[in-house]
């Protein structure tokens, strides 16, 4: 009998009488789907016992994608339901990817949705699932059945976080306060389990000056399991508060929402340069390299010190060719148009380094997930031109999972599927317009959303991208996860060696590919990975449009890792996630509020992070176009010293990053990571790094500031300067 199934044994035959909570560390599972599985007599002796720590992958299953279930057989004694309310709350931790749920038979709640559901799927495998239990549902001091249905797109699948707990919530976990999009403004959703009575308070200020326009307080008396819907009207560039106090409550329910608000003020229309002022190609590559000139179009371009085998294409702007000699060449760009004209330095360093800068472009994993096409691609490639991106230096087009056939050519030859009919016309198209080709495969046998990977084909792989173009890989660590845990070394040797043996051949083409790990920080690839000529790697999980998320993945996982980066070795804290995101064929807006937004995006050039968007360009709105086209912003991701930000201060909820520059200038960030407002005196703050500034800039506003004023800083929000 294994552990799992004498756990779960012992649970039945012993109970904790007098417990509070009750954790679970596994239950049964089932591959497929049966609306049988969810009823309280369903003999289910049969499944396979399985650990909440395994997820799909680990189970060794043919292929994770799709559904099964999870029966979860619990005593739930009857001490959990004294109180000021008899009820339970059951704390599943994440699941990948969406999920319903019941328990002895009785729908308890979702959390995403499936491809049957209306709208289709949409995934939630970040979101930690809580839900609250209607204690006429339970069979106290008995056993209980708890059904989870869980759909799956791509690796791992399921359960593989940890422990399932049955909690006694604290009497704010039945209610809850949330803020809805409408026509016109937003609803404020109260919905409580349990009888209350308080006070809903609504507070609208104005975005740019902290002004308040309306207070007001509305009494509520709501019974059990009932809601309470009041509308709001909010114009642009207004914050909305609503907050819910109950005298029985231990806190304040808040929500908070703000429209979006545009701080960038617009480009000029004439000649502006808003990209690196190094690139790196190594001698007989290929040179891919677009001008990113914005202004009125159309424009001429010109370039001065080009070497032998380099030419420009004055029309679309585009440097071409390849150099064989090594060294560094100071060119000058010149772009004109019908307004004027701009000049810009640059040095075209023809060595052994690529990467001299983090890469900026798209990714199309947080938009598009395994149902990517070669038609979105394109249309993304071509929004990008058209609505200037490629202006500011987003170049690289990055294919991510879901592209590969599902059987090798008779030669082992890989080959792409149905969704992609011309990989090597792709590649070509996007270079003639001065783009990049990125490609996505993993070491092990499948990749992450159950594709052919690279494993036993390396050499092979890499020929056939050269052939295409590809000037990018992403290498995913979830197929070779199977050897890692079928092995007793665990040392960083192991998880080194895939990626040592791919780096090798993608160095034997005759073309650049950067080199991105993404092993999600194990093995602490940020101490190998520039030994194993890597160009970035992932220091953390998968990113997803949280707050929570965002918070893990940029400020506490990159807090110590700062030495580790410099020009050609990049940490990566994951791909953006801003704009129009879905990780499916169903798209919508970010959940991250604006403030998060300015937040994510200033800390990620704080990072010298790799700036990849991960939402449909085509579908792009003007807000998320400012977002990522301040040229200001963008000049400090892309400085050539190439140091990281560190963390210098972390104190009652305020955090702040400093980053040098090359230029002897400093860019800060001071970040409210409070749920409210925050006044901050700007000459203070600097003080408390060491910093006495002569001027500070405003990098998002693009002016100076006082450095004697105090600013207030939103929640979840940043102030970030560049100080001289």
């Amino acid at each position: 009998m294994n552990k799992v199934l004498i756990f779960l044994s012992l649970m039945l035959v012993s109970p904790a009488l007098n417990a509070q909570s009750v954790s679970i560390e596994g239950g049964r599972f089932m591959k497929g789907d049966d609306p049988s599985w969810s009823a309280y007599a369903f003999d289910d002796s049969a499944w396979r016992e399985v650990s909440f720590e395994q997820s799909w992958e680990q189970l060794d299953l043919d292929r994770v994608n799709g559904i099964g279930w999870y029966r979860i057989h619990v005593v739930i004694p009857s001490s959990m339901k004294k109180g000021i309310v008899e009820a339970i709350m059951l704390d599943m931790g994440a699941i990948d990817d969406s999920d319903k749920t019941w328990i002895n038979g009785h729908y308890v709640g979702a959390t995403g949705t499936f491809p049957e559901d209306p709208g289709g799927y949409s995934s939630e495998w970040g979101k930690r699932r809580y839900y609250v239990v209607n204690p006429r549902w339970v069979r106290w001091d008995q056993e209980n059945v708890i059904a989870v249905r869980v759909y799956n797109y791509g690796d791992p699948g399921g359960f593989y976080r940890g422990a399932f707990n049955i909690v006694k919530p604290s009497l704010k976990d039945f209610a809850n306060l949330s803020l809805v999009a409408e026509p016109g403004g937003y609803k404020a959703v109260l919905t409580s389990s349990v009888k209350t009575g308080g006070a809903l308070h609504v507070t609208v200020t104005d975005v740019m000056t902290g002004t308040q326009e309306t207070s007001k307080t509305q009494k509520v008396n709501l019974a059990a399991w009932k809601e309470k819907q009041v509308s709001f009207s909010l114009r642009p560039q207004k914050r909305l508060k609503v907050t819910y106090s109950d005298p029985r409550f231990e806190e304040v329910l808040k929500a908070e929402v703000c429209s979006p608000y545009i701080l960038t003020p617009p480009a000029p229309a004439t000649p502006r340069y808003n990209g690196p002022l190094v690139y790196g190609v190594r001698p007989g590559s290929p040179v891919i390299f677009r001008l990113p000139f914005s202004g009125e179009k159309p424009m001429r371009y010109a370039a001065e010190g080009l070497p032998k085998g380099v030419v420009l294409d004055a029309e679309k702007g585009i440097l071409s060719g390849s150099c064989a000699e090594e060294g560094d060449y100071q060119l000058v760009f010149t772009a004109t148009n019908s307004k004027g004209s701009a000049k810009a330095d640059f040095t075209l360093k023809v060595g052994q380094q690529i990467g001299l800068t983090p890469p900026m472009g798209w990714n199309s994993w947080n938009c598009w997930g395994l149902s990517v096409s070669q038609e979105k691609v394109m249309a993304s490639a071509k929004a990008l031109i058209d609505r200037g991106l490629a202006d500011y230096g987003y170049a690289y087009m990055n294919i991510d999972d879901a592209w590969e056939a599902e059987e090798r050519a008779p030669d082992g030859r890989i080959e792409a599927n149905e969704k992609f009919p011309d990989m090597k016309a792709l590649g070509d198209w996007l270079h003639a317009n001065g783009l990049k080709f990125g490609i996505y495969s993993c070491p092990g046998e499948y990749t992450c959303g159950g594709y052919l990977g690279s494993f036993g084909h390396e050499r092979q792989d890499a020929e056939v991208w050269n052939s295409w173009g590809v000037d990018y890989l992403k290498y995913d660590l979830c197929g070779y996860k199977r050897v890692f845990d079928a092995s007793r070394d665990k040392s960083e040797a192991l998880y080194m060696r895939p990626y040592l043996k791919m780096q090798e051949f993608i160095r034997e083409q005759p073309r650049d590919i950067f080199y991105s790990l993404c092993q999600y920080g194990s093995g602490k690839s940020w101490l190998w990975g520039a030994y194993i000529d890597a160009n970035s790697w992932r220091t953390s999980d998968d990113i997803n449009d949280t707050w929570e998320s965002l918070y893990s993945n940029g400020f506490v996982r990159q807090a110590e890792l700062h030495p580790y980066a410099g020009p050609g070795h990049w940490n990566d804290p994951d791909m953006l996630i801003v704009g129009k995101v879905g990780w499916s064929s169903t798209l919508r807006d970010t959940r991250l509020t604006p403030d998060e937004q300015y937040t994510h995006i200033s800390l990620w050039s704080l990072l010298a992070a790799n700036m990849l968007i991960g939402c449909d360009v085509s579908q792009i709105d003007d807000f998320t176009l400012n977002l990522l086209c301040n040229n200001e912003v963008n000049a400090v991701n892309q400085d050539i010293l190439g140091h990281q930000a560190h963390q210098d201060i972390v104190e009652d909820g305020m955090q702040m990053w400093s980053r040098d520059l090359y230029d002897g200038s400093h860019a800060v960030g001071i970040f409210n990571l409070n749920d409210s407002s925050v006044p901050v005196l700007l000459r203070g703050a600097l003080g408390k790094i060491g910093m006495k500034a002569d001027t500070v800039r405003d990098l998002w506003r693009q002016k100076d500031i006082a450095t004697d004023a105090t600013y207030v800083i939103p929640p979840h929000g940043v102030l970030y300067v560049k100080v001289r």
